[in-house]
């Protein structure tokens, strides 16, 4: 018998070559001991927070590696394929494979949606990428930040630049300012000066009972201000009527593009939200509340933090109580159960309805799902009385909305005004037209709502009336364009927004995209084939990204014509504009 080859270790008259490893990719000391430490604070780890680990990894080292991906998944006993899924699906996340080359230290998103596209955002990146090195700062477009009142901006590291230039960049990047700059707001101490948090510890005293405030949420006929418009205060009742645990999930992933309300109301008052949502949790006895706040808010995120250890602090909540979330760049996380299998540490993938999510939500309990501006205003209906929402309204509607206004007038910004106001409204309370630009057409309510002519500036703007019109008020996301504009481009930047977002699960949705960009692209609309194409993403679409994406190619076919060479064309009645 051979003698043992100690360098092998194997016999020298075998076979095969034996192996010092199992097969695959193996699992690298120095990473694990890297990771290992960055996690120690998070021990023992838990598969839900999977993308919070990916996010610690991505701020310490400014990517993620395949081999801290291996490690990642030894430690928290999970295959590598399923780290290396979660972690590419979402677009702030940096891995780079064995042989790349890691990005640069600094990272510069142009967002290129559209009120910034119309303020000048392809020219900005453009102007960047000349003038910087690309070994030193990495240059990329970006989706909607929620700061469309300021275009165009940009994200250098972690500080938004409003109204960005290249000469602010390069100051910026000079001065090695590259962090969130938090502004000033109403923090713990100054809204409990004001009577804060009363509300809450009366009904905690039993002051009221959960349905007696149910009544006075349906009173005031406050609706999901989140899009869907459903009455705020039924879904109370539907969650109760399941066994615990319950939990209270709150969607904060405001990725809408010309939506920047909720980021508005947290950079303000972020008390008034969160006592709103802790009447929330209390109807409905939640286990746990989760926030899941958007990466592009790392500002709101500061001071969610900072305001959430104050209420831990004063025990108006136990630690761990309110459990915040942080996106990772996941439009499609803005439906609900998109975010909430992102909560649950997994790809952003819309589930199949039904079972809905008041039965069936985050780890498959019952959950209530609400919004930023719809907790805001239940804090305010619940201390104030249904009459601070329902005492006000136009044109036959009940309430107030928060309207995200940008695009060509003085004075974008959120517009708070009676529900039912309409695009005139509007444009007058932001200062009027831009010098220079006639109003030509409108967004109502995001991509989704299409775009709409200036001879339709009567319909007021809320639930119910834009659907006859092939609309939907959605987010109330309003960008207004001049007459040097095109609709025909503006629908296009809609479409490569979708395109670029949609999570894929579904072919109408993953490939009608795509194939309406390329046929938009086109100097002539074929008409006929895209309305095709819309009936097809509009009927077989699994979410509402699908179903709401053609909006903007049908309602241009129908109201701007002549700038796409050829007539208008009908929408499909069947479904068209409803299912979103």
């Amino acid at each position: 018998m051979a003698p043992l080859d100690d360098t092998q270790g194997i016999w020298k008259s075998g076979r095969g070559k034996g192996r010092k490893t199992p097969k695959g990719r193996q699992v690298e000391a120095p990473a694990l001991r890297e990771v290992r430490a960055l996690l120690a604070d998070e021990m023992p780890l838990r598969r839900d927070r999977l993308i919070e680990y990916l996010h610690v990894i991505q701020d310490a080292r400014g990517h993620i590696s395949a081999a801290h991906l291996a490690a990642l998944a030894d430690l928290m006993r999970l295959a590598q394929a399923e780290v290396y899924e979660v972690a590419t699906f979402y677009a702030h996340f940096d891995v780079v494979k064995e042989g790349e080359t890691p990005p640069p230290a600094l990272t510069i998103r142009v967002c290129d949606s559209l009120s910034c596209e119309l303020a000048g955002a392809q020219q900005l990146k453009a102007a960047l990428e000349e003038g910087l090195d690309p070994a030193e700062v990495r240059v990329l477009r970006a989706p909607c930040m929620g700061r469309c009142d300021t275009a165009p901006v940009l994200e250098i590291g972690h500080n938004h630049i409003d109204r960005a230039t290249p000469e602010k960049v390069s100051a910026a990047i000079a001065a090695g300012d590259t962090h969130a700059h938090v502004p000033a707001y109403q923090n713990y101490d100054a809204y409990v000066a004001g009577g804060g948090y009363e509300a809450l510890r009366s009904l905690r005293d039993g002051a009221r009972t959960p349905e007696e405030v149910q009544d006075a949420v349906l009173a005031a006929g406050l609706r999901g201000m989140g899009g869907a418009g459903f009455p705020s205060g039924r879904k109370w009742s539907f969650v109760r009527a399941e066994a615990g645990p319950r939990y209270l999930a709150v969607n904060g992933d405001e990725g809408e593009p010309g939506t920047f309300k909720d980021r508005w109301f947290l950079e303000l008052e972020p008390h008034t939200f969160l006592e709103g949502m802790l009447v929330a949790a209390w109807a409905v006895e939640a286990e746990t509340v989760f926030l899941y706040m958007r990466d592009e808010y790392p500002a709101v995120l500061h001071i969610l933090r900072t305001e959430i250890a104050a209420l831990e602090a004063a025990g108006i909540v136990a630690p761990g109580y309110i459990d915040l979330r942080r996106g990772a760049g996941a439009y499609i996380c803005g439906e609900e159960s998109a975010m909430i299998e992102s909560i649950e540490g997994k790809r952003g993938i819309p589930r199949h309805r039904p079972p809905y999510v008041a039965q069936v939500g985050i780890f498959d309990r019952p959950t209530l799902v609400h919004n930023i501006e719809t907790l805001h205003w239940i804090c305010r209906i619940v201390r104030e009385g249904p009459q601070v929402f329902s005492d006000h309204g136009t044109n036959g509607r009940t309430g107030l909305r928060s309207y995200s206004v940008s695009g060509r007038v003085k004075e974008p910004g959120v517009k708070m005004l009676p529900a039912g106001s309409t695009i005139r409204d509007l444009i007058e309370a932001s200062g009027g037209m831009l010098d220079g630009h006639d109003f030509y057409a409108y967004q109502p309510g995001g991509p989704s709502s299409g775009l709409l002519p200036a001879s339709m500036d009567d319909i007021p703007l809320d639930f119910d009336t834009l659907q006859p019109h092939g609309s939907f008020i959605g987010s109330a996301a309003v960008v207004v364009l001049g007459h040097t504009d095109r609709a025909r481009d503006a629908a296009l930047n809609m479409l490569r927004f979708f395109e670029d977002e949609s999570c894929g699960q579904c072919t109408p949705c993953r490939v009608g995209c795509g194939k309406a960009v390329k046929l938009m692209e086109r100097e002539t609309w074929d008409t006929d084939l895209l309305t095709d194409l819309c009936e097809t993403m509009v009927d077989a679409s699994i979410c509402g990204l699908g179903q709401a994406a053609p909006n903007p190619i049908l309602l241009t076919m129908k109201h701007f014509g002549d700038e796409i060479g050829g007539g208008g064309a009908e929408p499909p009645k069947a479904g068209y504009g409803t299912k979103a």
